[in-house]
């Protein structure tokens, strides 16, 4: 009998990527004799590499080495080496629709909304309203697998044995025994960073209430831990840049709750089960993007301008940051304490 070879692309931001992992699992449950790979850009394959449902992972360095009419057409033949017989674009890009069809897989499955959609042999709606988890799981339709419970999709980011050991390590390092908070300060676009000096206050108040704290981004960070570092007064230990994607997110597993913008440690967050709370900015839940789980809190202002764009930006259209600076952290701290007190 011949088992189907599934490649499933998702060459989107890292919280694309750990969003489409209950897609994962998903497809093992639906096709478990399958053997299953999936397209990820190089940034984002730490975090699929040992995920167990996956058979292998491939790398699109599509700012890189895969970049342009020749990278992709190099790519393209890697692929159609590799005999795929179903492929689900998860990454709704024109270039993705364009590899898949390059790529002489047979069938392929790509939202009907997508650019990409003229080159995709079955078109699935992708539902607005929805969390994005959802919306990635509506691909599994064509393939028989749809109505899973979303109570069981759950992200996830697999952590290896070693990788614990080297975060529980680091943590030994970084202090005494007390519960720590992660408090992850940084987001691609400044629009979405709650204020460093209001990170900083944060960390006195949480130091106040027991907690020590840990500051945590990567290494194009480093100014921004350092700086609410500085601000924080020496009630912080200052973990900037010294984490890589899997260390990452086997601290936050290790944490007793975890405060992010809407960022991808955010997405980690959810992925490893742990209390959290998320600062949303520019941006608002409902564009499908809100932490997941029974224990995380969002929290935000009200204001008739957000969202203001899909992912936020390099500035405030109107000038004012309202929506950064007017989230308190009063507001912070009492969510803390709320899911906080939802894993006790």
């Amino acid at each position: 009998m011949t088992h189907d070879r599934i490649l499933l692309v998702q060459t989107g931001f890292l919280g694309d990527v750990i969003l489409t992992t209950p897609l994962v699992a998903a497809l093992r449950r639906a096709r478990p004799e399958a053997e299953l790979t999936m397209l990820v850009t190089p940034a984002a394959a730490p975090l699929v590499a040992a995920h167990p449902e996956l058979d292998r992972v491939l790398v699109d360095d599509k700012r890189g080495a895969d970049r342009g009419v020749g990278g992709l057409a190099h790519l393209a033949r890697t692929l159609r080496a590799r005999h795929f017989t179903i492929a689900i674009a998860a990454h709704k890009s024109l270039r993705t629709g364009i590899l898949l069809r390059a790529a002489a897989i047979p069938r392929r499955i790509g939202f009907a909304t997508a650019p990409a959609a003229a080159f995709y042999t079955e078109r699935v709606p992708r539902p607005a309203a929805a969390h994005d988890r959802d919306r990635l799981l509506a691909l599994l339709a064509p393939l028989g697998g749809g109505g899973v419970d979303a109570a069981t999709a759950h992200p996830r980011v697999a952590v290896d044995a070693p990788t614990r050991a080297r975060a529980r390590a680091l943590l030994a390092a970084a202090g005494d025994d007390r519960p720590f908070a992660a408090l992850c300060p940084g987001s691609a676009w400044r629009t979405k960073r709650w204020p460093a000096h209001a990170f900083a206050a944060l960390a006195r108040a949480l130091a106040a209430d027991g907690y020590r704290c840990l500051l945590l981004g990567g290494a194009d960070e480093r100014t921004l831990t350092a700086e609410v570092h500085a601000a924080a007064g020496g009630v912080t230990v200052d973990l900037g840049g010294a984490t890589d994607l899997p260390l990452l997110a086997a601290i936050l597993a290790e944490a007793a709750v975890v405060v992010s913008n809407d960022s991808a440690p955010m997405h980690v967050a959810s992925a490893v089960d742990v209390p959290q709370v998320a600062i949303f900015c520019a941006t608002v839940p409902g564009q499908g993007y809100g932490p997941l789980g029974r224990r995380a809190a969002v929290v935000e202002r009200s204001l008739d301008c957000r969202p203001c764009g899909r992912h936020g930006g390099a500035r405030c259209p109107r000038g004012t940051d309202d929506c950064m600076e007017l989230v308190t952290v009063d507001d912070v701290r009492a969510a803390v304490a709320r899911v906080r007190a939802l894993a006790s």
